[in-house]
């Protein structure tokens, strides 16, 4: 009966104008991760200060816990994101972070250090959740516009979850391990919401699949065939994908260990510099769209990638040459290191395979991508607290991104160059960049 009621639904759906669909799509799918982020970075908003076991800070263990068991997730997902069928996809999602949330109640009401181990449980689920509310966007002729909205939750998301954190703590005196549990429940209903929504999406019309490449399951020996394909490219991609990981995830669980290091105390700054990112890189992701030569558009995403390293780097020398302050600093490098890392997470691999017309999905070679980056994350974690445990998150954070601008900055313009090298060396596997330019009236 349900099945039969939302079958009729989508079928209604799929009858309306094109850009209507896809903003629909966009805005659930935004909904719909931001309200994920509740659930997993509201802990961040605590400092759970005077606390350190086997002299590592008690917050460095529960980002290393919830990172270790996101990395996991990541592993997980090569196989069970390339291999999932649509229909699981909804009531996929709302188990997993159901799951999360009984982790959060458990880390509440377990004391410190043993509650630690709830953070690894609530993470291994949720590192699912992206590529289940992507598989309802690629591989469509606005995916450019509806990723570009999914991926400013990356980045607003973050930093709306931490403020109202920081609130539910300072404003309604509740107890940082209780917070955690206390902000999922706050999106509970709107992630039920915005999950059902995107189950009333469409699949793949023949335009999409013309334009775009048909999107399908792949099993062992067709993701085999795929690294082989790419492997050049595939590693120069790793590589700055893991730098780029290792430094938005720095920034993402100690903001405000360094904005307090910058001296700024405001809490209010974390969702006004993310809301101020966000924007920027909506405008910038949504763009592509109007980009119709796949090889074209997948060279200015390397350009996009290789321009925010610039810009991390940039930024970086002239604060150090007290050129610029603090809050200048912080917004340009983050801007830097999400230009370089939201295109990756939404429209790197999408352009990719639409390029070499390679029939395949995203969620797989984003997690092989994924599981690298945030295996070298929680590994530089353990770095830092066990190699340079003096240094502050200000200063790590500082260096850090210098690295991310040297390397990844070489690292995007080789695979700019090995991806257009490859592109004329050996055509698309079916079709030709003629079927891609399709006349986008029907938008």
């Amino acid at each position: 009966m349900a099945n039969t009621f939302v079958s009729t639904l989508r079928g209604r759906i799929a009858l309306w104008p094109y850009w209507l669909v896809s903003l629909l799509a966009a805005i659930s799918a935004f909904g719909c991760y931001t309200s994920m982020y509740a659930f997993r970075k509201a802990f961040a908003a605590g400092t759970y200060p005077g606390q350190q076991y086997l002299h590592v800070d008690y917050k460095v263990w529960l980002v290393i816990a919830q990172i270790i068991g996101y990395t996991l997730s990541k592993f997980y997902g090569i196989k069970f994101i390339a291999e999932i069928k649509g229909a699981k996809r909804g009531l996929m999602i709302l188990i997993l972070v159901g799951i999360s949330w009984l982790a959060l109640l458990g880390f509440a009401l377990t004391p410190a250090p043993y509650n630690i181990v709830f953070l690894l449980i609530n993470g291994f689920p949720l590192g699912l959740i992206w590529g289940l509310v992507f598989g309802y966007l690629e591989g469509r002729r606005s995916t450019e516009f509806m990723a570009a909205v999914l991926s400013i939750s990356l980045i607003f998301g973050s930093g709306f979850v931490k403020t109202i954190g920081q609130t539910l703590i300072h404003v309604y005196h509740v107890n940082e391990f209780y917070m955690p549990f206390a902000t999922g429940a706050i999106f509970a209903l709107p992630l039920v919401l915005f999950v059902c929504l995107l189950e009333m999406m469409p699949p793949q019309t023949a335009a999409d699949k013309a334009y775009r490449t048909e999107r399908l399951p792949m099993n062992a020996q067709e993701r085999r065939q795929f690294i082989v394909r790419f492997f050049p490219g595939i590693m120069l991609t790793i590589i700055i994908y893991v730098l780029l990981t290792i430094m938005r995830d720095v920034r993402d669980n100690f903001e405000v260990e360094i904005w307090s290091s910058l001296g700024i105390t405001d809490r209010t700054i974390y969702a006004i510099i993310d809301t101020r990112i966000s924007l920027i890189v909506l405008v910038a992701m949504s763009l592509l769209i109007l980009v119709r030569k796949n090889l074209r558009a997948f060279s200015i995403i390397h350009l996009f990638i290789i321009g925010g390293c610039i810009l991390v780097g940039a930024s970086t020398l002239l604060f150090s040459m007290k050129l610029i302050g603090p809050v200048s600093w912080m917004t340009m490098a983050g801007l830097g290191l999400y230009m370089g890392y939201v295109p990756y997470n939404a429209v790197f691999f999408e352009r990719m395979i639409a390029t070499f017309h390679y029939k395949s999905n995203i969620g797989f070679v984003m997690y092989v991508a994924d599981s690298m980056g945030y295996l070298g994350s929680v590994s530089i974690l353990l770095i830092k607290e066990l190699g340079r445990p003096g240094i502050s998150w200000g200063a790590f954070f500082k260096e850090g991104v210098s690295v991310v601008a040297v390397i990844g900055g070489i690292c995007g313009v080789l695979s700019l160059i090995y991806f257009l090298q490859s592109a004329r060396r050996k055509p698309a596997n079916t079709g030709n960049e003629t079927n891609n330019e399709l006349n986008f009236s029907a938008i």
